[in-house]
């Protein structure tokens, strides 16, 4: 260790990271779990909500009003979240919301950002265990380091 300089802590980690919350309890987690490592190591987060329209919901007259409406909401009350977080730690965020598929959104905001580490919450659907979720088909990507938070 002769010629090196101090250790510093929160110097060597990911400086671009990108959290998916869609509202549930364990993406809800693992947006506090990327927002305490942005904080810590001076990282640029980027929270990304993704409005799922099923396609079932287009079926019926003003589904998909209704499910656009819902998602906005869940939107909004995060976004209230981020504001309160952020009066009381300093953090450089921003927050995303797009419609579509989730791991699609993900990926490509996570290319077009050249994060460093993506962290999603685990799937509670029993489903999930069977076609996989979107944490799944991140960590088989393998293009970023993924973090999955229960």
């Amino acid at each position: 260790m002769t010629g090196e300089g101090p250790f510093e802590y929160g110097m060597d980690g990911p400086k671009v990271i990108v959290a998916g919350v869609d509202g549930s309890e364990t993406s809800l987690h693992a947006g506090a779990y990327a927002w305490g490592l942005a904080r810590r190591g001076a990282a640029r987060l980027i929270l990304v909500h993704v409005e799922r329209i099923p396609a079932l919901s287009t079926l019926t007259a003003g589904g998909a009003a209704v499910m656009r409406e819902a998602g906005e909401a869940v939107a909004d009350d995060l976004r209230r979240e981020l504001e309160r977080a952020a009066e009381r730690a300093d953090v450089r965020y921003e927050f995303v919301t797009e419609q579509g598929d989730p791991f699609t959104v993900i990926s490509r905001i996570a290319d077009e950002n050249r994060a460093d580490a993506v962290i999603v919450g685990a799937s509670a659907q029993a489903g999930h265990r069977l076609i996989g979720s979107v944490a799944v088909k991140l960590v088989r990507t393998g293009r970023w380091p993924v973090t999955v938070v229960p």
